[in-house]
């Protein structure tokens, strides 16, 4: 068993949501923390928790992203991160994984199954550590995390999607 520490530097979550039913939008949150119990001989007795940053919230529209921020959405000053606590890890094929866990949004906490590609192999950084990687992507239905706000649209439909394609790339290093 070896404990790795999200490199929040190299670590990134997106999402993407339908916008005005036309496009989609693509956000992203920074200052990922948290840390994986990885065990390669036996993926089960892997652990993982992970805290996202809400306020981090990014869009490169910033009057979207204080929106965003806001009451009516994330109301990041009362619920200030977003949390994943995994639960079970199971090999789903070779170099992939099945993480199911309990994700903590706006203070509705729901599982999910996380589809992982990797961890990679161990290599060493420039500066000597060691390190892993790992790729994983979930669907979630914003509005069973209590993010409800919308608008409806003139000619039929709904200003903000429902369906939020959640997007993650985390670097780790060995402690």
């Amino acid at each position: 068993m070896s404990i790795f520490k999200i490199d929040p530097a190299h670590s990134a979550a997106h999402f993407v949501v339908r916008h005005m039913m036309i496009t989609n939008v693509r956000g992203a949150f920074s200052n990922i923390q948290g840390s994986i119990s990885w065990d390669a001989a036996n993926p089960g007795g892997t652990t993982i928790e992970a805290v996202i940053d809400a306020t981090t919230v990014n869009t490169q529209e910033a009057p979207r992203d204080a929106h965003l921020k806001s009451a009516d959405f994330l109301d990041v000053e009362k619920y200030p991160t977003i949390t994943f606590k995994s639960t079970g890890v199971e090999a789903d094929g070779a170099g992939e994984l099945k993480v199911t866990g309990d994700l903590t949004i706006h203070g509705v906490t729901k599982q999910v199954v996380l589809k992982v590609e990797g961890p990679t192999a161990e290599g060493k950084d420039p500066w000597g550590n060691a390190r892993i990687g790992a790729s994983a992507t979930t669907k979630i239905k914003r509005s069973e995390f209590g993010l409800t706000f919308n608008a409806a649209l003139e000619t039929g439909g709904v200003l903000v999607g429902d369906d939020l394609k959640i997007e993650l790339e985390v670097s780790l290093i060995k402690s």
